[in-house]
């Protein structure tokens, strides 16, 4: 779980020696432990976006915990619209096998085989009800050709951040061309306050990663907002220590800041309008937002 405040960090501080990426043009930042946010609740905007390896798979789950609650509302409104179900940026189906688990047909969409190869495997454990209801496709979303109909289509976890603004448009055309009369995209992201990025564009969060398989796991989290691009880079400083070996990983994740204006106009000239909005803040300048969008016909 997320450390109290207050905790100190036995592993991370001399195991680490984080540098940002040159490409930001930043100094070198301070040796972890100077200036660590620590926190017990949730780490704002530090979901990952990118490709998961069987030993990262404990951290990506960690940051998807603060969307875990979201597994309730998209399954609410699936049961307003029914399926078929369109998830893309599926992951290892931590949305398309419960749904399949519930009897929705999905089409679980990823461009990481190996993450896709896990979800399978899961809904094969369950069994073959739910493993028959579930067909993966890998692929980019910046390439995304879609062959079927769909009555919701889901972009979770804030998925929409790992698009680039340039690319987006035409993945919302592709998605809107292809949902039935009446149905619906959801989708959520993390959202930060301008003023918030400019007072502050570099943030270091520290948190333990809750893991049951007997490896201790403690991470510094570096997070690099560069404005003129409206992107973010976020890398990962994971120490790993067992009862007989330890390592020292580097993950590094880039994503987009999403500007809610802007997305408001795309999803209008795909033929979306926004539906219902949910707002949940996370902090003073952070908060998480939930777009329910239906097709104009």
């Amino acid at each position: 779980m997320h450390t109290p405040i207050g905790t100190s960090l036995p592993v991370v501080p001399a195991a680490l020696a984080p540098v940002l990426p040159s490409r930001y043009g930043l100094d070198q930042e301070p040796g972890p432990g100077a200036g660590i946010r620590v926190t017990a609740d949730t780490l704002p905007g530090l979901e990952s976006v990118s490709p998961a390896d069987e030993n990262s798979v404990w951290l990506h789950d960690a940051l998807l915990g603060p969307h875990s609650a979201d597994i309730v509302r998209y399954l609410s409104l699936a049961r307003s619209t029914g399926g078929p179900v369109l998830d893309l940026g599926s992951g290892a189906g931590r949305l398309a096998v419960p749904f399949a688990r519930h009897g929705f047909a999905v089409e679980a969409v990823d461009r990481d085989a190996s993450a896709l190869e896990r979800l399978e495997g899961w809904a094969r454990r369950i069994g073959p009800q739910v493993a028959g209801l579930v067909v993966t496709h890998r692929a980019e979303l910046t390439d995304l050709r879609l062959e079927g109909s769909y009555r919701l289509a889901l972009l979770a976890g804030a998925m929409v951040t790992a698009v680039p603004p340039d690319s987006r448009p035409e993945l919302l055309r592709e998605v809107a061309a292809h949902l039935e009369t009446g149905g619906a995209l959801a989708l959520d992201y993390t959202a930060h306050q301008l003023p918030g990025l400019i007072a502050e564009p570099r943030r270091t969060w520290a948190f333990q990663v809750p893991r049951f398989d007997g490896i201790d796991e403690w991470v510094v989290a570096r997070q690099v907002f560069d404005l003129p691009s409206m992107s973010e880079r976020i890398t990962y400083y994971a120490a790993r220590t067992g009862k007989l070996s330890s390592e020292r990983v580097v993950l590094t994740t880039d994503k987009w800041i999403v500007d809610p204006e802007r997305l408001a106009a795309e999803l209008h000239s795909a033929g979306l309008h926004i539906e219902g909005r949910r707002r949940h803040r996370i902090d003073e300048r952070t908060e998480s937002v939930l777009l329910v969008c239906r097709t104009d016909d």
